[in-house]
């Protein structure tokens, strides 16, 4: 191990950590420069008591967003680490698009104090096989493998299967986005008693409608699941943000 340490510091000069938001040089790895942590909105209580939306003041621990009053959710909420904005984009995109596999751990690390403490099993949400194979790699599922990783909550990233591609939900509205998603999702007879009477949390990288996550929900309380609580990276607040 010391003949390793002067490699360790070489490659440690030539390839020193660099914030996931701008590329700016850190102090370590996953860490982000004083300028993107400040653009960062960390979301948490106080927020409504069903889908997790924040508050802008404490309402009391019970108090229910006005959409949650009107139809509530059949998820046990929605946490994010983060308010999507221009640098939890970047991270999002660089990790989906750019292979940029470390930064699920990024996210995970900033996840992890959202993690309900009662958790059970984590799942991400799945993609259709082809566009597995065309990506290489399903973000979501790298982020619950490094957030399994930190919190030891064991998790199954092929238990909860898309079984056909859908289209892109982008400019669709809510009714249309609830359809394109509408039976999409399995769980083969083998494995539902995994699923039977846990506390499952379903992770994702951007939360956005809820088109997708609703789907999954169903699917999951069907086969049994006593809970499913929705964990993901950045959480759109405005939908008007999404390009």
């Amino acid at each position: 191990m010391r003949l390793l340490a002067p490699l360790r510091i070489a490659a440690d000069l030539a390839l020193p950590p660099r914030c996931p938001g701008c590329n700016a040089v850190t102090s370590a790895d996953h860490r982000f420069c004083a300028a993107c942590w400040g653009d960062l909105r960390f979301l948490g209580p106080p927020w409504c008591a069903a889908c997790c939306r924040p508050f802008g003041h404490d309402r009391g621990p019970a108090a229910l967003c006005a959409e949650c009053q009107a139809s509530p959710p059949r998820h046990a909420g929605v946490r994010a680490a983060v308010a999507y904005g221009p640098v939890a984009r970047t991270v999002a995109l660089r990790l989906k698009y750019g292979g940029r596999a470390a930064f699920a751990e990024t996210a995970a690390r900033q996840m992890r104090r959202l993690l309900p403490p009662d958790a059970e099993l984590l799942l991400p949400v799945p993609l259709h096989r082809w566009r597995l194979w065309s990506r290489g790699f399903n973000q979501a599922a790298l982020i619950a493998g490094a957030l399994s990783r930190a919190s030891e909550v064991p998790h199954d990233p092929l238990l909860l299967r898309r079984t056909r591609a859908t289209p892109v939900l982008r400019g669709l509205g809510p009714a249309a986005r609830a359809r394109a998603v509408k039976g999409v999702f399995a769980i083969p007879e083998a494995v539902r008693g995994r699923v039977a009477g846990r506390r499952l949390v379903l992770v994702d990288d951007v939360h956005t409608s809820g088109a997708t996550t609703d789907a999954c929900t169903a699917t999951l309380l069907s086969a049994g699941a006593r809970s499913v609580t929705i964990l993901a990276w950045a959480r759109v607040l405005d939908p008007a943000q999404v390009d």
